[in-house]
């Protein structure tokens, strides 16, 4: 017997096929308990630590009781099912396949003799840490709740927000190896149903032994990229109220199992300039911050490169400008001063965020005076240099999402690389390989990642660079963005 033929009769054949598929007795966490269910022999299995122990007690005491079996055996197993095990979930199956996925899930398994279907018992329980709110999608109001590792809760924070009839948790299983859960969450009514269907089908079919980092190791797997595309094709988020907005606009969740951001499709690129801390302060202030945000971006990506290359390339128009007042800076000189600064404020973001929260506001602001005031007076750096690279640095961090802005490092260091050697030529060469990195990247189904620019809706272009109030912003219909390309 393997693990997809169905069950035996006999009580014996069933438990030494278990014990052929599974390390019982070798490995400590699997538990068993030979039974009598009157006179009728049963098995339980189940794995220590995933089953409420007081729960399963109950039950094996009410199972054992001599009043629950007439004559002392159990002649139906469905009638007997029904009838003595009181606890709600409780299902039957006669797929070996089945019993292992469960059992190792959580939920335990009971045989008994001269029956070919098994008894499931969902009495699992998950060590899990308290629901608070997510370190890296902070808002000054509105919910402290975020998403956790454990994909029930996840769905019942969702649940909790919308309770529509037409919300449906739809679950796969991931991964040869792992078997990870994965939800995909949806309202019926207003689903993109070729979206859904593509989604479905890509999840069934992909070929993985185990989602080893949980929803970013599924990103992956559904947009394959080139290592030229660092922008994010799926926005992720670990704030239940996000997601709910994003589900009641006709987009789709998937919930991974042990992963506490939950993905939305489809995905575009003006996702990752939203911040949900915009709808928590009115329509005025949320827009004006919201244009601050997008402005940021270009800022982001473009002073340092053109920094470099007027002071570098255009001595004369630079000292017009009064961009720099440092005396005898050699192109040479700069091109080193703002690869330096660049390294340096990356290595200061980075030990920031892996440090603790006690001493990381304070790493940054000491380090950045120290090392920052020691570089000007060893000549390793000049104060123009510094101002501009801590503005950089600031309108990264103003940037919602964490991913987005890594994309924009990225350019931002290979615009500074080619401007520096090769000046204009570069920067122009720069730019236009940039463009085509951010033209070309993908979508999950070829969706356009640049609606509602491509293709043009006006509508819902105003309603991302504006927050309108409330009582306009209620979604009355689905967004058309076009066709989903089938390239699964």
């Amino acid at each position: 017997m393997n693990d997809n033929t169905l069950l035996s009769t006999s009580l014996q054949e069933n438990i030494a096929a278990l014990e052929r598929l599974l390390p019982i007795g070798t490995s400590f966490d699997l538990v068993s308990r030979h039974l009598y269910l009157g006179d009728t022999p049963a098995y339980w299995l189940g794995v220590n630590g995933l089953c409420r122990t007081e729960i399963l007690q109950q039950i094996f005491s009410d199972l054992q009781n001599p009043l629950y079996v007439k004559n002392g055996q159990v002649e139906d197993i469905v009638r007997f099912m029904s009838a003595k095990i009181g606890y709600a979930q409780v299902t039957l199956t006669d797929s070996m396949e089945e019993i292992l996925r469960n059992v190792l899930s959580g939920p335990s398994v009971l045989f008994i003799d001269g029956f070919a279907q098994a008894l499931l018992i969902d009495v699992r329980t998950y060590p899990t840490r308290s629901i608070s709110e997510p370190d890296a999608e902070k808002i000054t109001r509105g919910a402290r709740d975020g998403f956790v590792e454990t994909l029930l809760f996840n769905a019942n924070l969702i649940r909790r927000r919308v309770r529509s009839t037409d919300l449906t948790f739809a679950i796969h299983n991931v991964g040869t190896d792992s078997k990870t859960d994965v939800a995909i969450a949806y309202l019926g009514h207003s689903v993109n149903q070729e979206l859904l269907e593509a989604l479905t089908h890509t999840l069934q079919n992909l070929k993985v032994t185990s989602l080893t980092m949980g929803s970013k190791s599924l990103e992956e797997l559904l947009v394959k990229k080139h290592w030229w595309n660092p922008l994010p094709s799926i926005q992720l988020t670990e704030r239940p109220d996000v997601a709910c907005s994003y589900l009641l606009e006709g987009h789709i969740l998937i919930i991974v199992d042990n992963s506490p951001g939950v993905l939305i499709l489809p995905g575009t690129i003006f996702q990752f300039t939203q911040s949900p801390e915009d709808y928590y302060k009115s329509p005025l202030i949320g827009s004006y911050f919201r244009l601050v945000r997008l402005a940021c971006i270009p800022v982001s990506l473009l002073l340092m490169p053109l920094f470099l290359l007027v002071t570098a390339y255009f001595p004369e128009f630079a000292q017009r400008l009064q961009l720099l007042h440092t005396e005898n800076l050699t192109p040479i000189r700069l091109i080193v001063y703002v690869i330096a600064v660049e390294f340096i404020l990356d290595l200061f973001r980075y030990s920031a965020s892996v440090s603790s929260s006690h001493v990381s506001g304070s790493l940054s602001i000491v380090g950045g005076l120290i090392i920052g005031d020691i570089a000007v007076n060893l000549n390793w750096a000049s104060p123009e240099v510094l101002f501009y690279g801590a503005v950089t640095l600031l309108t990264s961090l103003s940037i919602s999402s964490v991913e987005f802005a890594d994309a924009l490092r990225v350019y931002r260091i290979f615009l500074v690389i080619v401007t520096g050697f090769f000046g204009l030529p570069g920067f122009i060469i720069g730019m236009t390989l940039v463009s085509l990195s951010i033209a070309t990247t993908p979508s999950f189904g070829g969706m356009s990642y640049f609606w509602p620019l491509v293709p043009f809706n006006g509508k819902a272009l105003r309603n991302l660079l504006f927050r309108c109030p409330t009582y306009k912003a209620q979604p009355s219909r689905v967004w058309n963005r076009g066709h989903v390309t089938k390239r699964f």
